[in-house]
């Protein structure tokens, strides 16, 4: 599958709901993409992209998804500690769009929108790269960094690191991260929401609730077998 998948998404929480004990969260009014690519490798100068998978979110709401596999291009095979790590085969990129496709396709899906992502030197160096390749322009857009957020939030005695499954345990978000792009952009969605409301939680003395109190998002089976 390439390409948005809009309708009305899954309702993370009433639009402009306070997040919680009256307090106004930073999400309220944000609008946000969040971001994740899985890759042949670990460096854009060696590897390539494989799958793009990004979540847009308005405040709280969620208004679009956009998934694609990638192809890596011709004579690029999928190392074998990637397929091990991932799932994902030459055999399901072999007939995937190209990645001047995938991005241009990606770009006008964020159009507008702050981007997110964890650890987003890692996300944000391969789709900066793999648009230079493809001589697509990258916009000029702010990014967060949910990886930076969540040292400046939480403590050693909260978290004993600050690894997207951790804080997806710690957060109780809605979709296990699994080393896909789409899962693992859902479950920073969530990472995302709940950092936030501990800033408004901060501000009002209140406590953020869980995110897995949240209607749950589309199924992921197919994407994460």
């Amino acid at each position: 599958m390439v390409g948005p998948v809009n309708g009305t998404g899954p309702r993370l929480a009433a639009a402009g709901r306070p997040a919680q004990g009256g307090a106004a969260s930073p999400a309220d009014g944000l609008e946000v993409v969040v971001v994740d690519v899985e890759t042949t490798g670990f460096r854009p100068a060696e590897a390539t992209i494989i799958e793009i998978g990004a979540v847009r979110l308005s405040g709280r709401q969620v208004t679009g998804e956009y998934f694609s596999l990638v192809s890596p291009g011709p004579g690029v095979a999928v190392p074998e500690s990637i397929t091990e790590l991932t799932g994902i085969t030459d055999a399901m990129v072999s007939r995937a769009p190209g990645g001047a496709d995938a991005l241009a396709a990606f770009l006008a899906f964020a159009r507008g929108a702050v981007l997110v992502a964890h650890n987003a030197p890692f996300d944000m160096g391969f789709l900066m790269s793999g648009c230079r390749a493809a001589g697509l322009d990258w916009p000029p857009t702010a990014v967060l960094d949910t990886a930076v957020l969540a040292r400046l939030l939480l403590r050693d005695e909260q978290v004993p690191d600050c690894k997207l499954a951790t804080l997806a345990a710690y957060f109780g978000t809605r979709v296990v991260p699994c080393h896909r792009a789409l899962a693992d952009a859902q479950a920073t969605g969530d990472v995302l929401l709940g950092l936030l409301d501990l800033v408004a939680a901060g501000r009002s003395g209140s406590r953020a609730g869980p995110v897995a109190a949240l209607p749950a998002p589309r199924p992921l089976a197919a994407i994460c077998a």
